[in-house]
């Protein structure tokens, strides 16, 4: 057994020492508490939580398969291997928490289908029917608290028959954690280790494990925002995450994110506002100082069913065809987070992100430049102009006018140029001079004010503005740029 920590009570020793935060206190439907307006943190949780062990991550449902609806004991929690010992290990399940996983799977299933096609009540009903509807209402909406409930009393029943079919919880400590400041040293049999070791320990980790919870957090809520048509502020999350954290680590509590296997439960359960979070952590204090003796019964195959039957429904396979059909290019970080996520979930946002940056910075630094050919070039970028677009439109430029025969000078429509920066700036003035070696110039039209201002403070040798292409046209003496000559493709 692994020692949880003292936010878990004094001595509390269990295989899973996870058992707390990520089962039992699903048996009010969820565990999580909202910290703003929309979103939600769950406590406590486990650095652990950031791993694949997370509710809800696609590396956890083997594991949540086979370790609690199988009844299969050291599942790894890697997803791969869970797979394998999964497959390799059939022949050890369980039938009792096999039948019971599967029945709680059937009848969660069949009371969401029931709950979906219920009518509204109308208030005219007779009264024998609005209680009717009340009854059933209740059923289908606390079906998740109802399951793991009827679930408990199974095994209870069949521990005061003798016999046991079912892996339980098992004994949880009571009692709440004291309130103290958080401990900067910590005392081992070889002595005492100071804080600044402890933070030399955790190399990178010190970085990355924050990051992935802010990433969580943000997904998880705006998963939950797109599917219930409500807006979030980020801003307000992060802030309220990291006031949680904060003064959690005043009661030993583990570092808190946003968990979307216990968010999808709440939602599931029919939580709507953040005051169902106020119940849920009044009910988990509660049940910690009064009711755990309670929980010793719960079947882990029962709280695995409410947790698949809460993500299943969250996995949106149309997005594939809905993104192949729109945008293709999109496909790659969702293929490439899905798919790195089956092995470690910090793997796949980290990769997502990285190639979401990718993608991000081709198209600054390869902005569509439309080139229009003849007596003079008319060069127009179609969006505003950062340091990596600098080396793309000099080739642009350079590639058209220079090439060709004879050489030509060059208008630069601006009218898509909403800013620029330093480093762009001096690309222009290359590019200035280099025209200029060749006895051609380079004039700018069409600037919005910022934009302007900002070259005007460059003082750019042989810089030269005009209103519009027309005017820039008739100083540079291009006839299809001069008026009641046609102007194809101006703004």
């Amino acid at each position: 057994g692994v020692e949880a920590p003292q936010g878990l009570g004094v001595g509390y020793k269990s295989e899973h020492p996870e058992a707390l935060s990520a089962h039992i206190l699903q048996v009010k439907g969820s565990v999580d508490v909202p910290t703003s307006s929309t979103s939600t943190v769950c406590v406590p949780r486990p650095w652990a939580g950031l791993s694949p062990g997370a509710p809800g991550s696609p590396s956890m449902a083997p594991g949540i398969l086979g370790g609690n609806i199988l009844g299969l004991r050291g599942i790894p929690r890697q997803f791969f291997l869970q797979v394998f010992e999964t497959l390799r290990r059939i022949g050890e399940t369980r039938v009792g928490d096999a039948v019971l996983g599967l029945a709680c799977l059937a009848v969660l299933a069949g009371l969401r289908a029931m709950k979906s096609r219920l009518p509204r009540a109308a208030h005219v009903e007779l009264l024998p029917v609005r209680v009717s509807y009340l009854i059933v209402w209740t059923t289908t909406t606390a079906r998740n608290a109802l399951v793991v409930l009827f679930a408990g009393l199974v095994a209870y029943s069949f521990q005061v028959m003798g016999s046991q079919p079912f892996t339980l919880i098992g004994s949880i400590p009571q009692g709440l954690p004291p309130f103290r400041l958080p401990r900067f040293s910590m005392t081992t049999p070889n002595g005492t280790i100071p804080f600044r070791s402890m933070v030399e320990d955790m190399g990178v980790g010190l970085a990355v494990v924050p990051l992935m919870g802010l990433l969580e957090t943000i997904a998880i809520a705006k998963a939950f925002a797109s599917q219930n048509d409500y807006r979030i502020d980020p801003n307000q999350e992060l802030l309220a995450m990291g006031f949680a954290n904060i003064l959690g680590s005043f009661v030993s509590s583990y570092p808190i994110t946003g968990s979307f296997g216990r968010t999808a439960v709440n939602a599931q359960s029919g939580v709507c506002t953040p005051a169902g979070g106020l119940v849920t952590g009044a009910l988990v204090l509660l049940s910690l100082v009064y009711l755990t003796s309670l929980f010793y019964y719960i079947p882990k195959a029962a709280l695995a069913a409410v947790i698949i039957s809460a993500v299943v429904p969250m996995f949106d396979a149309g997005i594939f065809r809905t993104l192949w059909r729109v945008k293709r290019l999109d496909l790659v970080p969702l293929c490439v987070t899905f798919l790195l996520c089956f092995w470690e979930i910090q793997y796949g946002i980290m990769a997502g992100m990285l190639v979401s940056g990718i993608l991000l910075l081709y198209s600054i630094a390869r902005p569509p430049i439309k080139v229009l050919d003849g007596d003079m070039l008319l060069v127009q970028p179609w969006s505003s102009l950062h340091f990596p677009a600098v080396e793309c439109l000099r080739d642009a430029v350079c590639s058209h006018a220079l090439t060709a025969s004879p050489p030509r000078s060059v208008v630069l429509d601006c009218c898509h140029i909403s800013s620029i920066d330093y480093t762009v700036v001096a690309g222009l003035a290359e590019l200035l001079q280099e025209l200029h070696k060749h006895g051609l110039s380079l004039a700018f039209c069409s600037l919005q004010d910022p934009v302007l201002q900002v070259l005007l403070s460059a003082d750019l040798e042989g810089f030269q503005h005009f209103p519009s292409r027309e005017e820039a046209g008739e100083a540079l003496g291009c006839p299809w740029c001069s008026p009641g000559a046609g102007t194809p493709g101006c703004c």
